[in-house]
């Protein structure tokens, strides 16, 4: 349906299913923007995935790979600590496990991510007094593996005639589609729900407006970031809420009714400055 409509998309790929990419040498990686993305690097090239052969940027974040090392790093301890365990209760001959269920313990302490590749293992014995395990990391394989995989994204796209950099800004802003989803289901801000409608109609109503209502929060919170506000959708909308207007009522002790002045309550820098971007004393009573 993508291909047919003609829509421009860009997304992502597994790594590992890509490994003639993940092969390629770091010297043939190239800056993408030193100012919008420091630091990141790619190879601008095209992949066969989908049923489509198409442009492929694939990436080098240094900030991912230091992230992924360090998690990684977690893992096998984990993983070194159950083999431990596992290696110390057979060692003392008592238990009554026999191969295929020990061989089924291993297997699963092996199986996140990457483990496997770097920790291998050797099972003897047949009878369950004489299972005995032993292990050990493969530094070079673990060596290997963080420079082939650590910190690549695979993109892929059909926008052919787009920058490296607007690529890139396009799959990530993913996480601001995200983000807005996960803004409707607040109950608080913008919220989806409850929603008092049982007719189709009416239901696609409320959507309408529930959409609507995101995407001028959000331009709010766009015009704020411009200037130099770096607030999300919900505090925006607090400070905004802190803007109120109060009536003072005035009485001289006679007869008649007391003279009221509309005023806006005292509000703080950033309201200030939010009332001035958005130009709020438009609608402000005058003193």
């Amino acid at each position: 349906m993508v291909e047919a409509s003609g829509i421009g998309f860009v997304g992502s790929l597994p790594p590992s299913d890509h490994p003639d990419l993940l092969a390629i040498p770091r010297s043939r990686y190239q800056p993408v923007d030193t100012d919008r993305y420091p630091g990141l690097t790619c190879v601008d090239t095209t992949v066969t995935a989908l049923g489509a052969t198409r442009r492929a940027v694939l990436t080098h974040s240094p900030s991912l790979h230091a992230a992924q090392s360090r998690g990684f790093d977690q893992t096998l301890a984990k993983a070194r600590g159950r083999l431990a365990a596992l290696q110390a209760k057979l060692a003392r001959g008592k238990t009554r496990r026999d191969r295929p269920a020990v061989e089924h313990d291993i297997a699963a302490i092996l199986k996140p991510r990457w483990v496997g590749q770097v920790i291998t293992t050797t099972l003897t014995g047949t009878d369950p007094a004489e299972l005995r395990l032993s292990w050990r990391t493969d530094t070079r394989a673990h060596n290997r593996l963080e420079a082939r995989s650590f910190g690549k994204r695979v993109l892929f796209t059909n926008r052919d005639t787009w920058p490296v950099a607007d690529v890139v800004a396009g799959y990530r802003s993913q996480s601001e589609v995200e983000s807005g989803f996960r803004q409707l289901k607040d109950p608080q801000v913008v919220s989806f729900s409850p929603m008092h409608h049982w007719t189709d109609s009416k239901i696609r109503v409320h959507v309408f407006y529930c959409v609507l209502a995101l995407a001028v929060a959000h331009l709010l919170r766009r015009q704020a970031e411009h200037a130099g506000l770096h607030l999300s959708v919900r505090e925006l909308l607090a400070e905004l809420e802190g803007i109120q207007e109060t009536v003072l009522l005035y009485h001289d002790g006679g007869k008649g009714r007391p003279r009221a002045q509309r005023m806006l309550t005292e509000i703080n820098p950033t309201q200030q400055r939010l009332a001035d971007l958005f130009d709020i004393h438009r609608y402000a009573p005058t003193r």
